[in-house]
């Protein structure tokens, strides 16, 4: 693992700095991810529920690739709530990554409520086979 240590993506740890202001009321979470690495890309899955499509927004500014994922709240008519322990709000999570990625064709998909980022590494980043002839 030590050898991919350039490859790998960084949690930025001002992911949701104290004294940030922000625009929505509502809690904001930092959503549980996990990272993996196959041969051509590095994966970032992380849990985002109650986000879709349209409310999920990526942003790569610089070296920092930053997740907002934003969760309408939904009341409902005739009851009132007695008990929660499921909390709704926002997501927002940041990473830093290496130059290796190739910025390009970084790409995101969510299903249920789990949200892939896929970071493809550059050509240059790739293995390669280095074949050795007889001399």
């Amino acid at each position: 693992m030590a050898e991919t240590k350039e490859m790998e993506v960084q949690k930025e740890e001002a992911a949701l700095e104290e004294g940030v202001e922000r625009t929505r009321e509502c809690q904001c979470f930092v959503p549980r991810a996990d990272i993996y690495e196959v041969d051509d890309q590095i994966v970032i899955v992380a849990d985002v529920p109650g986000a879709s499509e349209e409310s999920i927004e990526i942003t790569l500014e610089k070296d920092i690739l930053t997740i907002n994922a934003y969760v309408d709240i939904t009341e409902f008519e005739g009851y009132s709530l007695a008990f929660a322990e499921y909390e709704v709000g926002d997501y927002q999570r940041s990473f830093r990554i290496s130059d290796e990625i190739d910025r390009e064709k970084i790409s995101a998909t969510v299903k249920e409520g789990v949200l892939r980022v896929f970071l493809p590494k550059a050509t240059e980043a790739l293995t390669r086979k280095i074949s050795v002839k007889a001399a």
